[in-house]
């Protein structure tokens, strides 16, 4: 019987399923409370997409998660257009959970290379 490891996931939606994880995992270990995992308000092009949302303290903090087989790759990944649609994202779930609204806001990123590295940066972009 093998094993099914995350270096041995066949698909890229199984690698950033599994990247997610870790990368939620990592986060509630820091301290992070998680509110809300692939937040999608909007359709088409217009969505707001999120894929972790935490909470630390009174900052509120959305999470973009990459995974890349080398985190140099994963740097770059997040182009300005997805940066848009991750502050439309906010914005929406600021708007639908209004106890948050006096909260701060920052945008982290979250960077995977499998099987088990993580990268983390703290207010990778700003509004």
């Amino acid at each position: 019987m093998s094993m099914l490891l995350p270096w041995n996931l066949k698909t890229n939606y199984l690698r950033g399923k599994w990247s997610e994880f870790l990368a939620r995992t990592y986060l509630r270990l820091h301290g992070y409370r998680i509110l809300a995992r692939n937040y999608i308000k909007g359709r088409g092009v217009y969505a707001g997409e999120l894929d972790i949302v935490a909470q630390k303290g009174r900052t509120l903090v959305f999470v973009e998660v990459k995974q890349r087989q080398r985190l140099e790759q994963a740097f770059y990944a997040i182009t300005p257009k997805q940066r848009e649609r991750i502050i439309y994202g906010a914005q929406n779930f600021i708007k639908f959970n209004p106890q948050y609204q006096g909260y701060d806001v920052r945008f982290d990123a979250v960077f995977i290379c499998l099987p088990f590295t993580v990268k983390h940066i703290a207010n990778a972009w700003s509004l």
